[in-house]
């Protein structure tokens, strides 16, 4: 039995809630089903086909690790001088998922421009050096199992996001800065809910008229 994970994660970009990062681990022999059921790049597909695509893969895969971090701790890796930026904290976070489920290979969707660094980073960080590590700029189109973690990943946020419109009862669109809506909640709320909000964002702090983020930093 050939025990494989893909890696790959949702919400690095926008302004308001967490990155999500999800690893899918399955048995080698299980694959053709992903492909059966329709499984894809989480943004080729419709919301209400993730969800149930979600629901599919979740009794397919072996094992299945979602780690949510939230708006603090993304700012805390941008902002503060600890070493870490938004790629390396990544690539810890996907660490604890293959160190956790243990595959004989997994694939990573890249989020550095430089994969080979990354990469080598990435495996410094893992205790089976042994592990077959498959790094790729477009490893969610290209790999089932990376499909199946952006699928997760994708639906997890967006249940975020519901979550936290339900709560202030305000529709603030995607949370991403290129959303219009977005822009103006931001601009209206930016002290009301502190705790949604990417505070290293250079969206934000053009608003409180701070300075401008450091950079998220390729590698």
């Amino acid at each position: 039995m050939t025990l494989i994970c893909g890696v790959d994660e949702a919400g690095k970009g926008p302004v308001i809630g967490s990155l999500f990062i999800v690893g899918t681990l399955f048995d080698e022999k299980d694959l053709p089903l992903l492909k059966k059921i329709g499984v894809k790049d989480s943004k080729l597909l419709p919301h209400k086909k993730r969800i149930k695509l979600a629901e599919e893969i979740h009794k397919i895969a072996k094992k299945i690790k979602i780690i949510q971090i939230t708006p603090e701790e993304v700012d805390y890796a941008v902002m503060r001088n600890n070493g870490l930026n938004l790629n390396w904290l990544e690539a810890h976070k996907t660490a604890e998922i293959i160190n956790e489920l243990n595959p004989d290979k997994a694939i990573i969707d890249c989020p550095s421009t430089n994969i080979k660094k990354y990469k080598a980073y990435l495996l410094n960080l893992l205790v089976n050096k042994k592990v077959e590590l498959i790094v790729d700029h477009k490893a969610d189109k290209n790999f089932l199992e990376c499909g199946s973690s952006s699928i997760i990943a994708k639906v997890m946020r967006e249940e975020e996001i519901e979550k936290i419109k339900k709560k202030i009862g305000i529709d603030f669109g995607s949370g991403y800065t290129s959303d219009e809506r977005t822009q103006k909640f931001l601009k209206e709320n930016i002290d009301k809910y502190p705790e949604i909000f990417r505070k290293s964002w250079s969206t934000y702090l053009n608003h409180k008229g701070t300075k401008l983020q450091k950079n998220l930093g390729d590698f």
